[in-house]
Formats: structure tokens, sequence, C-alpha cells
């Protein structure tokens, strides 16, 4: 996605993380020229994701799909921090690093001597980043518990007592996002001031700096999100899934009375609009299964395309619903993806760099 554009060909980070969290930050600098050092146990096979195959996965590759999610352009080195000449290893990499990422846990760090006071010692100017699951709490700190213990789950799903998580790790990729601000920040003041940085986050707070609106619904409005599959507490018809006449799926993410009048146009029903029910966006909350119940007709008499291309024509917000392969045959798609040889197999995955800078 960056093509030439190398902003950390200069720096060394060292990773000493796992799963997914921490290594999609390692990631982002590996796509952005930054030699990254991503250090495994060797007691332990690597990185547990190594392991985490589907049935359909070759068993006697090196690393499973979801490894290669996050790993792209690193060195992977298999070390025993508890052996001293590994630990000395790692240590005179330290010296000259640049990042150092890591999602140890404190006491564990401590124990391996790879706490931040420890490593600043040795590199006064390494920033340290780091992953925590809870703040001040011996727990363990899996995706899915966040989801559950951060609200996500309470909110997802068809309906009350069909809550469901999301089926990505969400709240890992927050935290990433996260952390990889702080760090950039922390390069930045660097620049500045010769200052090196202790840069902390957790899953927890990370969950809900990402709430956003659903926390301001409780916060201002005293509303305690329900799950409601797809369809927004706030807006009408948006959320709204219907099936085509070809089988296919289309949503609706209607945001305006003039967006509602283009779609009830869309579907030769402009009568719709000027229906009392339907007149503005807080009638058609309030009507929401009889607004349902007046589209899903039109739809199910047209293929899909047919739809979406007047639906893009007259700029109403609706999206085609795509399984994965169908999202990945869109050029827009492929565009994005990124691919090496590692460990003498191919890797392929996504981009984690979604955006373009342009001087």
């Amino acid at each position: 996605m960056m093509g030439d554009y190398k902003p950390f060909k200069d720096l060394k980070v060292i990773e000493l993380a796992s799963v997914l969290a921490g290594p999609s930050v390692g990631m982002f600098f590996a796509e952005l020229g930054a030699k990254v050092i991503k250090v495994e146990n060797s007691k332990t096979n690597g990185d547990v994701t190594r392991s985490w195959k589907l049935a359909s996965e070759d068993k006697g590759h090196p690393y499973s799909a979801y490894y290669s999610s996050v790993n792209w352009g690193k060195e992977s080195w298999m070390l025993d921090l508890k052996e001293r000449a590994d630990h000395d290893k790692l240590m005179k990499e330290v010296m000259s690093a640049d990042i150092l990422i890591s999602n140890f846990r404190p006491s564990s760090a401590i124990k391996l001597g790879l706490s931040v006071k420890d490593l600043q010692a040795v590199n006064p100017k390494l920033i340290y980043g780091e992953i925590l699951g809870f703040r001040g709490e011996k727990r363990l700190a899996y995706d899915v518990v966040l989801q559950a213990e951060c609200g996500f789950i309470s909110i997802n799903g068809a309906a009350p007592g069909k809550e469901s998580k999301w089926p990505l790790a969400i709240i890992d990729l927050f935290a990433a996002h996260q952390l990889k601000e702080g760090i950039l920040l922390a390069l930045w003041e660097r620049e500045r001031s010769g200052k090196a940085a202790h840069v902390t986050t957790s899953l927890f707070e990370s969950g809900l700096a990402n709430l956003s609106n659903q926390a301001t619904n409780w916060l201002m409005a005293n509303h305690i999100p329900k799950p409601m599959g797809s369809l927004h507490p706030n807006i009408a018809p948006y959320g709204e899934t219907f099936s085509c006449k070809d089988g296919k799926q289309i949503i609706l993410a209607v945001g305006s009375d003039s967006q509602f009048s283009a779609l009830c146009d869309c579907i030769n029903n402009s009568k719709l609009s000027n229906d009392k029910r339907f007149s503005d966006n807080q009638s058609r909350l309030n009507h929401r299964k009889d607004l349902y119940e007046e589209l899903e007709p039109a739809f199910k008499k047209e293929n899909r395309e047919h739809l979406m291309n007047k639906f893009i024509e007259h700029a109403v917000p609706a999206g085609a619903i795509r399984n994965i392969k169908e999202v990945f045959d869109l050029t827009e798609a492929q565009e994005l993806l990124i691919k090496e040889q590692k460990e003498g197999k191919s890797l392929t995955t996504v981009s984690g760099n979604a955006f373009r800078l342009e001087f």
C-alpha cells in the first residue's frame, strides 16, 4: 500500500509479544521499513498462534494463516530467554534498538530481567511499548473475556438472549492501535527532547475507549444498549438487511430524510417518503417494523447488482453483503495484499496500513 515509502528504514524494533495485539504493532513498523526482530519462545515452538490452524490447513506448515496475518516482514528468532546465552543475545540487540514491544505480564518481565527499568538502563533511548490485559489485576486476558468485560458482547447479537462476540479479536486490534499511536508520539518526543518513554495501554482501557456512541447513549441518555443485530439504535433504516431476487443481500445505512426519499424513488415507491409514519428519522425509528415490511417487497423484485447500481447513482448509502472470497475478488482488495517467502513457505496477508500519503 505504501509502495517505496519506508520512513522507518533506520529503526530497529524488538517484538517480545505474541498472538495478535503486539505483533500487529510490530508488523506496522515492518511494513514501513523498520527492521523488526520477533523473539519467540523456543521451548513452546514459538508464538502459540503458529499452531492455531483451521481444520483445512496443512499440519506440516511452519505457521498458520492466523500467525501469518500479523507477522509479515519480520525476522523470527527462536530463543529461550531463561538461558543465559539467549538472554545475552537479546540484550545485545536491545543496546541498539529504538522500540521494544512487550505483552509480558509485568511480574514475568521482572523475573526475566526485561522490565522497562532493566532495558532502559541498558539503552536509555529505548521506547518501551507494553500491552497489559487489566491494569493492576492478575488475571488472564483473552479477547473474548475483554469483549464480555467491556460490554461488547452485551450489545452484539441478534437480540437479548442471543448475545454474541464479534468474529474478530477486536479488543486486541483496538489495543494495537492505541499502542501504535502512543509509540509514534514517543518517537516524536524523543526527536524533540531526546527523552525515551514507557508507553502502556491495556486491553480493558482500549475496549472502553472504543465504545464511542454506545457509551454516550448511556452516559448522556441513560440508555443501556441491547443487542439489535445490525440495526442502529439511533437511525432507521440503518442496518436493515434485505434479500434480493437472486438471493443476494443488501444492507441499508440511510442516515437522513433526503437519503430516505432517494431510496423510495429508487424502489419506485415515492409515496412512502410522504407517509407520516416515516416522515422523519424518529418516526421511522418508532415504526421500524412497519417500515421494513413496506420496503421488503421491492428488494425481492430486483437482482442485487441492478439495485446497487441505482443506489450508488442516487447516493443512497447501501452495501452488498459479500463473503470473504467475494471481498478479495475485488481489485481494491487485491491492491492491499502483501506477500513474502518466510521459512521456505509463501505468506500472503492484508496490509495493516490502509492509508495513503501524498507529499
